[in-house]
Order: structure tokens, then sequence, then C-alpha cells
């Protein structure tokens, strides 16, 4: 289970990198191209996170379960973040 997750969340990783990347890259465009651009980095992106989902299909070392929660990984933890520095700023108005 261990290799699925780290296979997953190395994948969601190298999503969110891309997405960083390619962000710079739609500003100060036309309409059209800011549309392909993004269209095409969304296409991207999903193939990748495809890929650990197709390696966990076909090789039983990793499961494919551990593998969709790796992907879901990061996203999760910057949701937690985001939520425990909600929480602790509040504390401190409140104190």
């Amino acid at each position: 289970m261990g290799k699925g997750l780290i296979l997953g969340t190395v994948f969601s990783i190298v999503n969110f990198i891309l997405m960083a990347q390619m962000l710079p890259h739609r500003m100060g465009k036309s309409k059209n191209k800011t549309f392909f651009l993004s269209f095409g980095s969304m296409f991207l992106r999903y193939f990748i996170l495809a890929v650990p989902l197709v390696i966990a299909i076909k090789l039983d070392q990793y499961n494919f379960i551990s593998v969709v929660f790796g992907i879901f990984m990061i996203q999760f933890i910057i949701l937690a973040d985001h939520l425990f520095s909600l929480i602790a700023s509040r504390r401190e108005k409140q104190v």
C-alpha cells in the first residue's frame, strides 16, 4: 500500500509543478490562445494523473485505492494547512 501512496503522491506533485509552470504562460495572451493553452495544459495534467492509475491496474505490486489516495494527498494537505492556519489566526484574535 505504501508504494501506491508514494506513486500517486509523486505524480500529484508533478501535476502541481506543471500547473504552476503553465500559469505564467497564459498571462497576456489573446482569448483564443489562452483557451487552447488552458485546454492543452488540462489535458496534459489529466494524462499525467492517469499514468499512476494505469500502472496500479496493470501491476499487482501497487494497490489501486492507495494510488487514488496518494493522488489526492497533496490537495488534502494543502486544505488541512489552510484550515489550521485559519484556526490559529482566529485563536490569536481571541487572545
